[in-house]
């Protein structure tokens, strides 16, 4: 392997996101902290407010008999309370066992079985109804905590209410006033603090072991990048489960800027607008829809389709100056203001009129779509990590970005890339203990000095910047010998054709390239209804030849791009979008690919009948 290159220098302040939060409250403790819903107004929590509640919480976790490293888990949607629980758990000493709350009742069983967990926040009675229907395989699971509502009486001996447990915690406080501050301070940066299932693409979920280093790590370098100052205000909707909200929280925390929490993703746009954030971090499926839904209404024609066209025209002149690191001046610099007023300031307020910067992350951002909200006055920085590496390694900056690449290392992570196949190896103080209950898996992703072979393949450009070019396990291999990076290929439609919702390329061990594509239901119903096909359902549009023949011209565009050996042959629209209830998507809506491609083979094969190479 090559020699790694020197870590950008850290300056380390951070033991515990718990010691964090005590320091915040102490400096600034009046300012606000967090915005959440209720019903259809918002409201607002101080520091110290929030500490209150989360010293509440953890003492109630003290008065019940958690100890230092027990694991609690918190099966929730994104909301205010997921925070304030998690944050009084490492509060108490304990690790919290993260649990998407789109889990079966089966995958929670497993979950918490497995990482041994003591006690369970719940969400709801239709999350306690999945625990209680597996009562007998976690024995171990003392009591569930219900954030909302109340357990019915038969089921009082193992349920009790968020509110009861705030209230023990007060009483237990009463008698001792210190016994959480003494916790607290006794946290050491190799105790356990989250256990983090990853849902992965394939197989049975393995347990992430993170430390509160990994997460002290993030606060630490999330602020020395200043990429969320105090006077932000951050949109956090992503599903706390993963590794990529938690790493949000720890930047907050770290910054003392507000976040405003609400985990329902069909109340994203509304939200924005209400909100009005300056940040917000979201995964490629978000800004895909909104760009799909940005060109949709623009196709009005006329006048005012000529001056959008004409504006994004503009914006991308300016955007390529711009990534030159340079500002446009004279004619373009007029046009640019031109361009803004007539157009780019209504695409802004769609996300409130005061964003600053978008992150994304968990999947690929096409170039394509990143450049287009550029040439708009919207800046996407990419980012890349693992729930391996507590999320954060790298990210672009505002005044550092290459679109395509995911920016640079961040301060204190190290990196190389395998000689025999560019394979991205990780080192930092963010890097995963282990995998739980799994050696075998551990060694095979550690190696003997604890850089983490991530599985992805990238290459660095001249200045620096990583591009990833897809998954190790992801790469097609074609029966004549060709290697192809289906992702590549995957972010290409989808930013060339706002009709598609979803796309696997498919061509391993086969003589071509193949795809199974899904609609964007809106984008396509609208269009029916103006092309006199209104009423059809999704599955009557999915199989008629009208709607293959509108997607036909986007392949062969997209086709002009590729080499010869890349290029889509065929295509199938399935007959219904992807979606994490029936486990074609993770839940953090990346597409788990072997299970789409096994669910329709039969599919798949058809397009293969009688063909001949056509490589």
């Amino acid at each position: 392997m090559p020699e790694s290159t020197a870590p950008e220098r850290l300056t380390r302040k951070t033991t515990s996101i718990a010691q964090l939060l005590v320091r915040r409250v102490q400096e600034t403790p009046d300012r606000e902290a967090y915005r959440y819903p209720v019903g259809e107004d918002w409201r607002s929590m101080t520091w110290k407010q929030a500490h209150e509640r989360v010293k509440a919480i953890a003492a109630g976790l003290l008065s019940l008999g958690l100890h230092r490293e027990e694991r609690v888990g918190l099966l929730a949607n994104t909301r205010v309370d997921w925070l304030l629980c998690d944050l009084g758990i490492l509060s108490a000493g304990g690790a919290t066992t993260t649990v998407y709350p789109s889990s079966t009742s089966e995958e929670c069983s497993y979950i918490l079985a497995d990482s041994d967990t003591k006690y369970v926040f719940i969400e709801d009675a239709g999350q306690l109804k999945k625990l209680l229907a597996h009562r007998q395989e976690i024995p171990k699971v003392q009591k569930l905590i219900m954030i909302d509502g109340a357990p019915d009486a038969k089921d009082k001996d193992w349920v009790m209410t968020l509110a009861e447990l705030e209230a023990a915690g007060a009483a237990f406080v009463a008698k001792d006033p210190r016994a959480v501050e003494d916790v607290v301070e006794g946290i050491k940066g190799e105790h356990l603090a989250t256990l983090i299932y990853t849902s992965g693409t394939t197989g049975k979920p393995k347990g992430v072991r993170l430390l509160h280093e990994c997460w002290a790590y993030t606060a630490d370098s999330m602020e020395a990048t200043r990429l969320i100052g105090p006077d932000d205000v951050q949109y956090l909707w992503l599903p706390m489960s993963h590794s990529f909200g938690k790493v949000l929280m720890a930047a907050h925390v770290a910054s003392g800027s507000v976040c405003a929490v609400d985990g329902r993703i069909p109340k994203i746009v509304e939200n924005c607008a209400t909100v009005k954030p300056t940040i917000m971090a979201a995964v490629p499926r978000i800004f895909e829809k909104a760009y799909n839904k940005i060109l949709e209404r623009a196709k009005k024609g006329g006048l005012k389709q000529k001056i959008f066209e004409w504006a994004v025209v503009v914006g991308k002149e300016g955007s390529k100056v711009r990534q030159a690191g340079k500002e446009p001046g004279g004619l373009l610099a007029l046009k640019l203001k031109v361009a803004d007023r007539l157009v780019f300031q209504a695409v802004k307020a769609t996300f409130g009129g005061r964003v600053r910067y978008f992150i994304s992350g968990s999947a690929p951002l096409s170039r394509e779509i990143a450049e287009f909200f550029h040439a708009c006055g919207i800046l996407i920085l990419e980012g890349y990590g693992l729930t391996e590496t507590s999320a954060a390694s790298f990210v672009n900056r505002p005044s550092k970005f290459a679109f395509g690449t995911v920016g640079m290392p961040m301060p204190g992570t190290e990196m190389k890339l395998a000689p025999a196949d560019g394979e991205i190896l990780i080192k930092s103080p963010g890097v995963m203990q282990g995998y739980h209950n799994m050696p075998e898996a551990t060694a095979e992703a550690l190696t003997d000095d604890h850089w983490l072979r991530t599985g992805d393949i990238g290459e660095v450009d001249a200045k620096g910047f990583l591009r990833i070019t897809d998954r190790k396990k992801d790469l097609i291999k074609t029966s004549g010998g060709k290697y192809i990076a289906p992702q590549h290929i995957e972010g290409k439609l989808k930013a060339a054709c706002p009709y598609i919702s979803q796309v696997i390329v498919h061509g391993d061990k086969r003589n071509f390239v193949t795809a199974l594509i899904t609609l964007d239901e809106e984008a396509v119903t609208k269009w029916a209804t103006a092309h006199a096909s209104s009423g059809k359902s999704y599955a009557d549009l999915a199989q008629s030849a009208e709607v293959k023949a509108l997607l036909s011209p986007f392949f062969d565009e997209v086709n002009k791009t590729l080499a010869k050996y890349e290029t889509v042959k065929q295509f199938a629209i399935l007959p219904k979008d992807l979606s994490v209830d029936e486990g074609e998507l993770t839940p953090s809506l990346k597409v788990k690919r072997k299970v789409v491609e096994k669910k329709y083979a039969g599919l798949l094969d058809k397009m293969y009948e009688g063909a001949v190479s056509a490589e």
